[in-house]
């Protein structure tokens, strides 16, 4: 394999990329989901667009917990949970549709650690 594929796409761990891979996957579901139920068919249009932000959620996911870490520090706040559900699920939602932009910051910081690292 390529090393650059491998210090970008490669830079993730499985157990984090499958993880959030799954919760990405939460999304097109209910895209297909509400296709079916109003009788209409999902453009081609998209559905590419489903398949690429689910494949690129992860990274975008890696980089939206890295700034909120980064901000955040080791600081915890206790919160409604309902609250914290509904916030989670909603920064999901944008790291999702975004994935096609945040992501390839999340590459390039991966790519670029992984030279570093060699």
């Amino acid at each position: 394999m390529h090393p650059i594929l491998v210090k970008t796409f490669g830079g993730l761990s499985r157990q984090y990329y499958f993880r959030q891979f799954f919760f990405g996957l939460i999304f097109p579901c209910m895209m297909i989901f509400a296709a079916v139920n109003s009788g209409h068919s999902i453009p081609v249009s998209g559905l590419s667009f489903a398949i690429v932000s689910t494949i690129f959620y992860p990274y975008s996911r890696f980089v939206y917990e890295s700034v909120v870490g980064f901000i955040m520090g080791n600081n915890v706040f206790f919160v409604n949970a309902f609250f914290m559900l509904f916030v989670k699920f909603m920064t999901m939602a944008l790291c999702w549709t975004m994935a096609i932009v945040i992501a390839p910051l999340g590459l390039a910081y991966l790519y670029f650690h992984h030279s570093r690292a060699v």
